[in-house]
């Protein structure tokens, strides 16, 4: 198990940019495939994107591909996920998450551990 803890979500205008990250209690990061999930509102959790174990290899949602950057530094026990160009329906609740799993099951499952959440509200 590892708790972990986002951080950087506010209100920006459409078209901002804003950067999460998330910091982890694990001894070590290395095992687990990380990645960032959001739910919007009245709307179920979606994937948004995922980052294997040595940040090699990434993987985007489609509607987010080209404006998110997910990155990680195992060093620090933290995942961070770059926004830029927002839209109104990128609003949500955004979480970190983290599986002992591969990117492949990682991107279509549901992942074992699970932040709090940090809500993100673009402003049109």
């Amino acid at each position: 198990q590892v708790q972990l803890v986002e951080s950087g979500g506010g209100l920006v205008q459409d078209g901002g940019s804003l950067n999460l990250s998330c910091t982890a209690s694990a001894q070590t990061l290395s095992p687990y495939t990380m990645g960032w999930f959001r739910q919007p509102p009245g709307k179920e959790r979606e994937f948004v994107a995922g980052i294997s174990w040595n940040g090699h290899s990434t993987y985007y949602e489609d509607s987010v591909k080209g404006r998110f950057t997910i990155s990680r530094d195992n060093a620090k026990k933290a995942v961070y996920l770059q926004m830029s160009s927002l839209k109104p329906e990128d609003t949500a609740v955004y979480f970190c998450t983290a599986d002992r799993s591969s990117l492949s099951w990682f991107v279509s499952s549901t992942p074992q551990n699970w932040g709090q959440g940090t809500l993100v509200t673009i402003s049109s």
